[in-house]
């Protein structure tokens, strides 16, 4: 195989869809020996806010000198990204080498009915694990795909478990109300296993609670047992906080991600870090988590490609990320003149989405589409037209309109699905570069 034939017998599993469960992919890890159960797990669920505390307790995790693995969705700039080891994709050698080895793995299993038609995600879940007990990482961190009770993540054997936020998202599968997917977000609490919950609404909470008294798991509660005070913008780029629990207070820490929400999933990760070195016998010490957050860098989040013309990327792809993208522009970049590339999946509130960015003083969208399964069609949005929104049959059309009349008083953000978002950030990069 070449690199681009393995990913694409990966892509071949994609018409399987997305099928809760845990059957196929346990019925695929019995055929390796379960390396889920050998290594070192993080399990990490949540609506919105997985990817950056991902990213930041990588970081963290590394200044203690470990080999941290990731297992993250979707990717931004490469497929390889998706399995990481100290944020290095895996290179296309050895993914070739786990593609070979799972085919035939899969096609076996493709001839029992029981277990027939695992899915792209279940094949990645299983060479993660296969991957990272191999490359023998101290720890890897595992980022849920869908829900988590029968997300394929779930077959972990975590040391920690954590659940960022809850939002309505993802509805046709894990349920119509909050606590329907609070219920199915704390699916990955484990028996006596601690779990760290984020900024959660009393609802949510509720269920989480529940179902970790259940399993007589600890519960390490945001503004209860960890507090984030939030401070202000970075004079650079970021966001500055203080951080407390029961170790003590860190005053004035930075996390390089911008928006006030990434204070808080910072906050996540910090204590996160402080539960692993206590179950660890490792110092928790100040330095390493300034050092750590510092170093953290999350392409496709509130990202700045270039200054001039400023552009930002972020990857606000449901009503609950949508929420927090508008309140960190009307506060930070009010001084501008926005303009606004969008595009989402069908399975997202587009309607409600671009209501809200419509909020934005001194904004214009611009609705358009781009090439991926379930992107939406232009002709079911086309009465959304109006002085706020002007509708571009092609992105591409929408970013020249928007680059050439940009001056020092405009702002480009590039909003919506991740894969949108990945898509324009790799055309963008190869025709100008970027800053940082």
């Amino acid at each position: 195989m070449t690199i681009e034939e393995a990913i694409e017998w990966i892509h071949s599993r994609l018409p399987f869809g997305s099928r809760p469960g845990l059957d196929r992919v346990n019925a695929l890890l019995d055929q390796i020996d379960h390396p889920e159960k050998k290594v070192p797990t993080i399990h990490i669920a949540g609506t919105n806010g997985k990817g950056s505390t991902v990213t930041d307790l990588r970081c963290l995790l590394e200044e203690l000198g470990l080999r941290v693995g990731t297992f993250t969705s979707p990717y931004i700039e490469r497929f390889n990204e998706r399995i990481a080891i100290n944020g290095e994709p895996i290179v296309d050698e050895k993914f070739i080498q786990y593609a070979e080895k799972y085919q035939s793995l899969v096609e076996e299993l493709d001839q029992t009915e029981a277990v027939s038609g695992i899915t792209e995600f279940e094949t990645l879940t299983a060479m993660a694990f296969d991957y990272f007990l191999q490359e023998k990482v101290d720890v890897a961190i595992i980022e849920v795909g869908l829900g988590g009770l029968l997300d394929s993540t779930n077959v972990a054997v975590p040391m920690l478990t954590a659940i960022t936020t809850i939002g309505l998202d993802h509805t046709d599968i894990l349920g119509d109300t909050i606590e329907e997917i609070a219920f199915q977000k704390a699916g990955i609490i484990k028996e006596g296993i601690p779990v760290v919950t984020g900024n959660i609404g009393e609802a949510a909470l509720a269920v989480i609670l529940a179902e970790a008294e259940k399993k007589q798991a600890s519960v390490h509660q945001f503004g209860k047992d960890y507090q984030v005070d939030y401070l202000h913008p970075d004079e650079h780029w970021g966001e500055v906080f203080n951080f407390y629990n029961e170790a003590g207070r860190l005053q004035k820490v930075k996390t390089s991600l911008l928006g006030r929400h990434q204070a808080e999933n910072a906050g996540v990760a910090i204590e996160l870090f402080y539960q692993y070195c206590l179950l660890n016998n490792i110092p928790f010490q100040q330095k390493e988590v300034v050092a750590g957050l510092g170093n953290a860098r999350w392409p496709g989040r509130m990202e700045r490609l270039s200054q001039e013309p400023l552009v930002i990327l972020d990857g606000a792809h449901n009503e609950h990320a949508m929420k927090r993208l508008v309140q960190t522009v009307k506060k930070e970049f009010k001084e501008y003149e926005i303009n606004i590339l969008f595009s989402a999946l069908t399975t997202k509130d587009i309607e409600a989405m671009l209501s809200l960015l419509k909020t934005i003083p001194k904004a214009h969208i611009y609705l358009t589409t781009f090439d991926y399964p379930k992107a939406l069609e232009l002709k079911n949005y086309s009465g959304l037209a109006d002085e706020k929104v002007t509708i571009v049959s092609m992105w591409q059309f929408g970013l020249a309109e928007i680059l050439e009349k940009m001056d020092s008083e405009n702002l480009l953000l590039v909003t919506g699905s991740l894969y949108f978002i990945s898509e324009v950030r790799e055309f963008l990069l190869t025709i100008g570069g970027s800053d940082d």
